[in-house]
């Protein structure tokens, strides 16, 4: 396997994904906060969140070096969350998306991954649209999202889905 960049802050490291995160994998994709504003990924075992991460998280990592990367608090080594930049199809730019286990939310764990990220996709990936997408009833990831620089640009329906998503956006100004 490749060797892709991790990033760190002041108290956290941000690594991409491994086959070997499926047990965190597992028990974040099915949090009631994840089932309901993201949606069931149909992951029932660590087997089946080992092959969620073989699909879905490492042919974008292959493909771009960037992708799904999991949040790792210094202090103790704990995986909280994930934070990532996200080549989805139906949207421009690269979508930034982040989840975190309950015992995680609320402490900014979230802006600061999310932020260090979005600096990254910029400065070392030359990515120059960013967007995000969230649920209507998701307001905590509203806020995150306009905190990190993005505005609302409309409502929007990914292919293949029926759910109704807020689309927002940042363009990235290259000097």
């Amino acid at each position: 396997m490749a060797k892709y960049k991790s990033f760190e802050t002041e108290r956290l490291l941000l690594r991409p994904s491994a086959l070997s995160d499926a047990p965190f994998v597992f028990k974040l994709l099915n949090t009631p906060k994840w089932i309901k504003n993201i949606g069931d990924r149909n992951v029932q075992s660590v087997a089946d969140a080992a092959q969620y991460i073989q699909d879905k998280m490492l042919p974008q990592l292959e493909r771009l070096g960037f992708g799904n990367y999991f949040v790792i608090r210094k202090l103790d080594n704990v995986i909280m969350g994930s934070c990532g930049l996200y080549d989805r199809d139906g949207l421009e730019g690269v979508d930034i998306g982040f989840a975190f286990l309950p015992a995680y939310e609320g402490k900014g764990y979230g802006f600061e991954s999310a932020s260090r990220i979005m600096k990254a996709g910029i400065e070392e990936f030359g990515v120059t649209k960013i967007s995000a997408i969230t649920i209507e009833e998701n307001i905590a990831s509203q806020k995150l999202i306009e905190k990190l620089g993005l505005t609302f640009q409309k409502m929007v329906n990914l292919p293949e889905d029926d759910v109704e998503l807020m689309l927002y956006s940042l363009e990235v100004v290259v000097d």
